[in-house]
């Protein structure tokens, strides 16, 4: 029989999607507030991968990366995103999104994303919520799976991770 313990901590990363127009500025603060300093954050990038949100941010969507300072219990994954949720609500505009928010957890051996889409590749954890294997970490580089969303899975995107990985991990 096993015995069970605490899980390691993880690290949070947050992919976001902006409205061309929105001010980010408001939305940072109260991650921060949230869930702790940012360590690194990258420049916003067109989003080209998906229509899919045009309808509700409008055309010109930008997609930055976040990664905090504070390890996370992995347990958490579902409060996380109830807590992105909200703040995605709180930020909106005539009903409509300005902000997509899209936190993960950052491990050594994968990448693991919060959704409230249920799909057959996923565990539900609590509320609506659900966690995704999105990219497991083997032989030097995160592997992509067959439901990775494109922006995740891209050569670019998985690099940052595993650079982000390299640094973090070996200083813990």
């Amino acid at each position: 029989m096993g015995t069970n313990k605490a899980f390691d901590k993880e690290f949070l990363v947050m992919g976001v999607l902006a409205s061309s127009d929105a001010d980010f500025a408001p939305v940072r603060l109260r991650l921060v507030s949230e869930f702790g300093p940012i360590k690194e954050e990258t420049a916003p990038q067109d989003f080209f991968w998906t229509d899919y949100y045009n309808r509700e941010m409008g055309q010109g969507i930008v997609r930055f990366y976040l990664l905090f300072e504070n390890l996370v219990d992995p347990a958490t994954l579902a409060d996380i995103k109830l807590r992105t949720n909200a703040i995605e609500a709180d930020f909106a505009q005539s009903g409509n999104r300005r902000f997509n928010l899209d936190p993960g957890l950052l491990a050594p051996g994968r990448f693991v994303l919060a959704t409230t889409k249920d799909r057959a590749h996923r565990i539900a954890l609590h509320d609506g919520i659900f966690a995704e294997l999105t990219l497991i970490y083997e032989k030097g580089s995160f592997r992509v799976l067959p439901w990775t969303y494109p922006d995740w899975a891209s050569e670019p995107v998985r690099a940052m991770l595993a650079d982000w990985r390299k640094g973090l991990f070996a200083s813990h």
